[in-house]
């Protein structure tokens, strides 16, 4: 772990401030710790293998380890609290205190309540607070809270989102800014997430991703996170099974990253971590646009 203390110091103050698309992004490395995720990487295994893991994750160039315990995949069947719990609340105590940045992707307010007194900085709802306690802990604990545009959520709940993918996520970025800030969380404690691959067809996916720099001004001052690790919208594009989109990913990568985008998640950490900062270095050599 001590090849790493700049990236981790970088990544633990994140929450005491907004970056701007100057700052390197930060890598989020995805942790599935269930037997269901849809990239097939999910894991159920005892502590000790999980914390190896995460140091191989943060040796690869994971700034924040985003653990979950509930598979987000079209179809998937909810995991009752107490698994939810039983999965992720061993790994959240053994990290507690190891100086490893990380962030809870879960649905339930208990399930972040866990995390954050372990020490998790984000708490990454993709339900877009469908709970919205999730803001009150986040509120509570300091913690950031990640703002998700879920148009599976919005058609559930029947809340209007039709027109340009682009409006749709800034609208909705919007409108649960104002829910989080009514329980609490203040304006700089927040993530707008574009939602790549949530209710949204393979054309909007990519539009979003291809959008990225425009998506970016329309959401600030809130960072924004750009999450297209080996979705649907690429195995459309290049015709190719979920195991196959490593390359796909990877050229979403360097668009987000070229384009400014503060967090980007992925699985494949190691080459996604080199191509966004081979992205950044790019953009770092062009005059500044802002």
């Amino acid at each position: 772990m001590s090849g790493k203390p700049k990236s981790q110091r970088s990544a633990a103050s994140y929450a005491a401030s907004v970056r701007s698309p100057e700052e390197r992004p930060l890598v989020m490395a995805v942790l599935n710790v269930t037997p269901d995720s849809f990239s097939g990487d999910g894991v159920v295994a005892d502590a000790p293998a999980l914390v190896a893991r995460v140091e191989r994750l943060v040796a690869d160039g994971a700034d924040i380890i985003d653990i979950g315990g509930e598979s987000t995949r079209p179809g998937s069947a909810p995991v009752p609290l107490e698994e939810e719990l039983r999965r992720v609340g061993p790994l959240l105590r053994a990290l507690d205190g190891r100086g490893i940045p990380v962030s809870i992707d879960t649905r339930k307010a208990e399930v972040a309540e866990l995390a954050v007194r372990a020490g998790a900085e984000i708490v990454n709802d993709v339900s877009g607070l469908r709970d919205e306690r999730l803001a009150a802990v986040a509120a509570d604990h300091g913690a950031r809270l990640v703002l998700i545009h879920n148009g599976w959520e919005l058609a559930e709940r029947g809340i209007p989102d039709g027109g340009d993918p682009v409006d749709r996520v800034v609208r909705e970025v919007e409108r649960l800014a104002a829910v989080a800030e009514r329980r609490g969380v203040p304006r700089e404690r927040l993530i707008a997430d574009a939602g790549v691959g949530f209710g949204k067809t393979p054309e909007e996916s990519l539009a979003l991703v291809a959008r990225t720099d425009e998506l970016r001004r329309r959401v600030h001052p809130l960072p924004l996170l750009v999450g297209p690790s080996r979705k649907r919208f690429i195995g459309h594009a290049l015709e190719l099974p979920v195991e196959e989109r490593l390359e796909g990913t990877l050229a979403c990568v360097a668009i987000a990253a070229f384009a400014g985008a503060a967090l980007i998640r992925v699985h494949d950490v190691r080459p996604a971590a080199r191509v966004a900062r081979m992205a950044w270095a790019l953009r770092a050599s062009v005059p500044a646009r802002d």
